[in-house]
């Protein structure tokens, strides 16, 4: 999950923001835990020990922090697919899949990480939430790309470009928030916004 950015046009790093909801760094977590994952990563940049803070207190939850954050989105994923590949299970295992999420995504809803999981993921799986036609969030990418797709990522560009050369499965999210990145403070409690 990545939380990473100054948030400058918030006003702060969206990894501190809460609303009526709660912190949003707490959501994005418990969203990906209740999907199934089971380690979840948050990648953390700006104000990173505030950040860190307002993780849940759970085994499967770690801080990851993007040294070259201010680099943008693509060093936050690059930390977060790194950190990725040194995750086991206890007994050995890694991870085959990466599902991959932003903190700004307060209108994202839990079916679209369902949907983009689907019944099963492998390490050469690529798959994106789309709505209407348009890439968003949750993204699942296979242990296969970790690497390649690691090297292929600089400045404020993230996944996209490596997705679509490499033939990412659509996943028709349309209608599950993941397309509403919030980029400025939130005026009362929109329509809309979901409640615990």
């Amino acid at each position: 999950m990545l939380a990473a950015g100054a948030g400058r046009r918030m006003g702060r790093p969206k990894a501190l923001v809460a609303d009526d909801a709660g912190p949003w760094l707490e959501r994005a977590v418990r969203l990906l835990l209740g999907a199934g994952c089971g380690r979840v990563l948050a990648v953390l940049g700006a104000s990173a020990a505030e950040a860190a803070r307002l993780l849940p207190d759970d085994p499967r939850v770690s801080a990851v922090v993007a040294t070259e954050w201010a680099e943008g989105v693509g060093a936050s994923l690059r930390a977060g697919l790194e950190a990725a590949a040194t995750v086991t299970d206890g007994i050995g295992n890694a991870p085959s899949a990466a599902l991959v999420t932003l903190v700004d995504l307060p209108w994202l809803e839990a079916e679209a990480f369902a949907r983009v999981a689907g019944a099963g993921s492998g390490p050469a799986d690529l798959r994106r939430a789309m709505y209407a036609g348009r890439p968003g969030h949750p993204v699942l990418i296979g242990r296969d790309h970790w690497a390649p797709l690691g090297e292929s990522l600089a400045g404020d560009t993230g996944a996209g470009p490596y997705l679509a050369a490499h033939g990412a499965v659509a996943v028709d999210c349309s209608g599950l928030g993941g397309d509403r990145d919030q980029d400025e403070p939130l005026r009362g409690n929109p329509a809309g916004r979901p409640k615990r």
